[in-house]
C-alpha cells in the first residue's frame, strides 16, 4: 500500500465517528497497537524536542525505504505519533517529502489538540521530514 493509500485509509477511519470522544479513544487504540520500541532506542538523540509529553521517534533507511517507531509516556501522543508511523513509515524519503500532512486537518485532529499538544504535532511531523531529508541526502549522495 503506497502512502497515499494509507492517508485515504486513515481519513475514511476517522471519518466513522461522529464525535470527538470517540475520535480520542480510536487515537488511543492506536498507539496500544504500536510496535513496542527498543528500549535502546529511547535516549536524548530519539527524543522529540518541543513535545510536553516524552516522544521517542527513530528512522532507519532499509531498501530506499524509511522505518519509523515511536513511543511516548502519554497515551493520546503515543496513539498520534502512530497515526505518524503508520502514514509515512515504509515509503521512500521523497514520498515522505511530498505528503505533507495536510491529512491532520482533513481529519480534524489539530484543531482538537490543546496548544501545547498541537505544537508537539508539529514537533513530531518536522523530526520526521527531517529524517526524510538526511536520508534523500545519502541517497543522492550515494551513501546509503
Amino acid at each position: 500500500m503506497d502512502i497515499n493509500q494509507r492517508v485515504e485509509n486513515l481519513i475514511s477511519d476517522f471519518s466513522k465517528f461522529d464525535d470527538w470522544e470517540d475520535r480520542y479513544k480510536y487515537i488511543i487504540g492506536l498507539g496500544k497497537e504500536l510496535a513496542p520500541m527498543d528500549e535502546e532506542l529511547k535516549n536524548e538523540a530519539n527524543k522529540v524536542k518541543g513535545c510536553q509529553s516524552q516522544v521517542w521517534l527513530f528512522a532507519e533507511l532499509n531498501e530506499g525505504k524509511i522505518t519509523f517507531s515511536a513511543d511516548s509516556d502519554a497515551a493520546i501522543v503515543k496513539g498520534i505519533v502512530s497515526i505518524l508511523v503508520q502514514v509515512y513509515s515504509n515509503s521512500t524519503p521523497e514520498e515522505v517529502l511530498q505528503t505533507k500532512p495536510d491529512f491532520l486537518d482533513t481529519i480534524g485532529l489539530r484543531q482538537h489538540l490543546s496548544m501545547s499538544r498541537a505544537n508537539g504535532l508539529s514537533s513530531m511531523v518536522k523530526q520526521i521530514s527531517m529524517y526524510a531529508l538526511a536520508f534523500q541526502t545519502k541517497i543522492k549522495m550515494g551513501m546509503a
